[in-house]
C-alpha cells in the first residue's frame, strides 16, 4: 500500500450518505483508509457500504461484531430474529447471499491491524482478543495469531466465540492498567477502536492519548434516535501523529 496518511473511518451502521460527507475532504488516492468494522446493521445501505469500502482504493477494513452476527445468521438462520433486532436489515442479508464474492471477502477481513508506527487497529475497546492467541508464547506474533484464529472460526461454523470476542466494550475506558497490558502483549504504542460511540465533535482521545475511540454515532438509524448527532468528523478523521 502506498505511503500515504492514515484515514479512520469509524461504525458506518448502514448510513452511506453521512459516511460519504465524513470522506468527502479525504481524496482516496492521498489517504490510506481504514475502516473499524460495524459497516452493517441500522441503516439501509449495509452491504452498499461494504462493497464501498472494499472497493475505495487504498483501504483496509476491520471485522466488527455486528459482521460476525450477520455472517452468523446468513449461515444459521436461527440467529435471524437476534440478528435483526440489533439492527439487521433482511435485504442486506439477501443481498449478501447472492454475491459470493463479496461474502468470502468479509469471512476474510482481519479482527487486528498493527500500522507501521506501532498504532494497533481493532473495532472494539476491550482486551478480549487474547482469548484468540496463546499468551504464554514469548515467540507469537499476536496479531498474526488473533487474525488467524479469528479466520479459522468464521470459516468453520464458530461464530458464537468471535461474537464474545468482539462484542464487549468500555474496557479501556474503565481501567488504565487493562490497555497497557493490552498493548504490551501485542508490541503496540496505542489502539484506535470503534465500537462504543462517544459525545464529543471529534475522536475521543484518552488514557494520555494512549486510546482513540472513532465511533462518534455516525449513523443516523442505528441507537437512539433521540441521542443529539455528532458531526461525520467524530468518526471519520485523520489519525493524528504518535507522540510518545
Amino acid at each position: 500500500m502506498p505511503d500515504l496518511p492514515v484515514l479512520i473511518a469509524g461504525d458506518v451502521h448502514g448510513d452511506l450518505e453521512r459516511l460519504f460527507a465524513g470522506l468527502k475532504p479525504y481524496p482516496p488516492d492521498r489517504w490510506r483508509t481504514v475502516f473499524l468494522g460495524d459497516l452493517v446493521d441500522g441503516g439501509a445501505f449495509g452491504v452498499g457500504a461494504l462493497r464501498y469500502a472494499r472497493d475505495r482504493p487504498n483501504s483496509e477494513v476491520i471485522l466488527g461484531n455486528h459482521e460476525v452476527m450477520m455472517l452468523w445468521a446468513l449461515r444459521d438462520r436461527a440467529r435471524l430474529p437476534y440478528w435483526l433486532g440489533i439492527g439487521g436489515q433482511l435485504h442486506d442479508l439477501q443481498e449478501l447471499a447472492r454475491d459470493e464474492p463479496l461474502e468470502h471477502w468479509l469471512r476474510h477481513r482481519p479482527a487486528l491491524l498493527k500500522l507501521e508506527d506501532g498504532t494497533l487497529v481493532q473495532h472494539a475497546d476491550t482486551d478480549h482478543y487474547a482469548r484468540l492467541a496463546d499468551l504464554d508464547d514469548a515467540h507469537a506474533d499476536i496479531v498474526k495469531t488473533v487474525n488467524q484464529e479469528a479466520q479459522r472460526l468464521l470459516n468453520n461454523e464458530r461464530e458464537d466465540v468471535l461474537w464474545d470476542v468482539t462484542s464487549p466494550g468500555g474496557v479501556f475506558r474503565a481501567g488504565r492498567s487493562r490497555l497497557d497490558a493490552w498493548l504490551r502483549e501485542t508490541s503496540s504504542k496505542r489502539l484506535v477502536h470503534g465500537h462504543v460511540p462517544h459525545n464529543q465533535s471529534k475522536p475521543l482521545v484518552y488514557q494520555e492519548g494512549r486510546a482513540l475511540n472513532f465511533d462518534g454515532g455516525l449513523s443516523r438509524f442505528y441507537g437512539s434516535r433521540y441521542r443529539r448527532r455528532a458531526p461525520p468528523s467524530a468518526s471519520v478523521g485523520p489519525l493524528p501523529p504518535l507522540v510518545d
